[in-house]
């Protein structure tokens, strides 16, 4: 799938080019819901795969330059990262760039498109930042050789999780 055209310039993802991973879901809820919850750190742990647990770092809230912390797990491998919101647009876009110490890892981006009915289109997409060098550890740290493939499968469960959640 290709991704859904940034919203606008404050999109975190500013000359990027294409994702690297990307998924979309029609969603039968305001895009405000739906962006409330991709937001807060408790409900986008529980609707990701490898996440476990995410916390504010400083000032809580999705504004842009706020950064958080995950934990993330994926079978009995477990590693850390800091992010960094790069985009918080109401409604619209909430992107955060991933860092493991002081090396850029994932961007992800969530775009949020209200649709006639009410409901709205989501797209999730990631971008792979880490340096070539830097694949061959995060391999053995995760346990994934092919994180643009475990990544749009993520993606697609993630969505479907969020789809439940914010239909219900």
């Amino acid at each position: 799938m290709t991704a859904m055209p940034p919203s606008d310039a404050h999109t975190g993802t500013t000359g990027l080019g294409q994702p690297d991973a990307t998924g979309r879901i029609a969603v039968a809820a305001p895009p405000e819901r739906v962006y409330a919850l991709v937001t807060d750190l408790r409900a986008l742990a529980e609707l990701g795969e490898e996440v476990r647990a995410h916390r504010w770092v400083g000032q809580p809230g999705a504004v842009v330059g706020a950064r958080f912390r995950g934990s993330n797990r994926r079978g009995a491998r477990r590693w850390r990262t800091t992010a960094r919101v790069t985009a918080a647009d109401p409604g619209r876009c909430f992107a955060f760039e991933v860092r493991s110490g002081p090396l850029p890892v994932l961007v992800w981006r969530y775009d949020i498109r209200a649709v006639a009915d009410g409901g709205c289109l989501v797209v999730e997409s990631t971008w792979d930042r880490r340096p070539r060098w830097f694949r061959g550890p995060t391999v053995l740290a995760t346990g994934v050789r092919e994180r643009t493939a475990v990544n749009d499968h993520n993606i697609a469960r993630t969505l479907t999780r969020l789809k439940e959640r914010a239909e219900h």
